[in-house]
């Protein structure tokens, strides 16, 4: 057997980049590292699920590079970090793989390319939301200067224009994210040995624990992530859960205005002290805090942390929600002042410019991310066959 190789890619002879990417490679070679290493095994879900293997074929990286939270744990733990020869960087490298396979798994799968100028898309679809919602308000009303509305959307966008709109774009998300997620999932998982049957209830359980805790943002001790420097913190952590439940509670805001309508016939608006309104009020203040805090340590952030190719992505991603949530409490507290058809139509137009990017930005890490804690936590109740096999 020949002696690994563990200097950086770029150093080694360029027959050996083959059928992997360079990204994809270079997390193979520094895996190899780390399973001769092993220092960081209890970090997260990554190192014993990368226990696991002797070799790492893409399907293995594109499931580890998804498992990875990019918490930073291992990078100031680890010995052969740079400035050392071998220049070990897994959440970099990790980083730069995950991003790859957004575009990879992508549907449809020209769209792919949305990620490669993220920023750009995004901006491209709020304006474009913004200029349809405000030419349409022109159209149907004439005007956006104040006028007796007392509240009343409709007498501005009727519900009938509304719903079949965003209905089918919401439709065609949930199919492009379920046929991508599906994608990877196949891609990941490729057929091998039958395994022995697990409890799905106990799966499912796990892996909805690991999504809604993000147990795997508290860092190798508990402790938290690192950011900027190889201080803990947990703030990372506590941004990315105001920004997960104020989502959930605007989507429930939506459900339950939603029946309001269809099965009892209460037509928008809502008074103040409504179910709708409430949660969507603090659904909408957890989409501000959370989100400015994620932009503050996305700002601070150490370039060794992460892929800094992908900050553009990142950023407008948090900016989009950012105008969606201050534009939706705006639209609140002026819904009865003769500003609110503008609000209106900036508020619908920055809600459909997140829902045309939501398979294409970063929203889909979130769904990559809860497949593979899916697969860990499937993987993890087979029998170790690696060890079985050496024993």
């Amino acid at each position: 057997m020949q002696p690994l190789d563990t200097r950086p890619l770029e150093d080694q002879a360029p027959q050996l980049i083959d059928l992997l990417t360079l990204e994809e490679s270079e997390v193979d070679r520094q895996l190899h590292i780390c399973n001769a290493c092993r220092y960081c095994e209890g970090f997260c879900a990554v190192f014993p699920a990368m226990t696991r293997r002797l070799e790492f074929a893409r399907a293995d990286v594109h499931y580890l590079a998804n498992l990875c939270h990019n918490c930073g744990t291992c990078l100031h733990a680890c010995q052969y970090a740079p400035p050392h020869e071998f220049a070990v960087n897994i959440p970099q490298a990790m980083a730069k793989v995950r991003g790859q396979t957004y575009a990879h798994y992508a549907w449809p799968a020209a769209f792919g390319r949305l990620y490669q100028r993220n920023g750009l898309t995004l901006a491209s679809a709020t304006a474009g939301g913004l200029a349809l919602f405000l030419l349409l308000a022109l159209a149907i009303r004439g005007t956006l200067l104040p006028g007796p509305l007392a509240g009343n959307f409709y007498a501005i966008f009727p519900h009938n224009l509304l719903a079949p709109m965003f209905g089918g774009v919401f439709a065609l998300v949930v199919l492009a994210l379920a046929i991508g997620v599906g994608r990877f999932w196949r891609g990941i998982s490729p057929p091998t040995a039958p395994c022995d049957p697990v409890s799905p209830m106990a799966v499912g359980a796990e892996t909805v624990d690991a999504v809604l805790r993000l147990k795997y943002l508290g860092g190798g001790h508990g402790q938290g992530c690192n950011n900027e420097s190889d201080r803990f913190t947990l703030w990372r952590r506590r941004f990315h859960h105001l920004t997960f439940y104020g989502f959930l509670l605007c989507f429930a805001a939506t459900s339950v205005a939603t029946l309001y309508h269809y099965l009892l016939a209460w037509e928008a608006p809502y008074p103040l002290f409504s179910a709708p309104v409430l949660l969507g009020t603090a659904g909408g203040l957890g989409l501000v805090i959370g989100p400015l805090g994620l932009l503050w340590l996305n700002l601070r952030r150490d370039p060794q942390q992460g892929d800094v190719t992908q900050r553009p992505m990142d950023r407008a991603f948090i900016l989009l929600l950012l105008l969606v949530s201050l534009s939706g409490l705006a639209l609140l507290a002026g819904r009865d002042s003769g500003a609110m058809a503008a609000l209106l139509a900036i508020h619908l137009g920055a809600v459909m410019a997140f829902f045309l990017t939501m398979p294409y930005g970063k929203f889909a890490h979130g769904i990559f991310r809860s497949a593979a804690l899916l697969k860990h936590a499937i993987e993890k109740r087979q029998p170790d066959r690696l060890r079985l096999g050496a024993e």
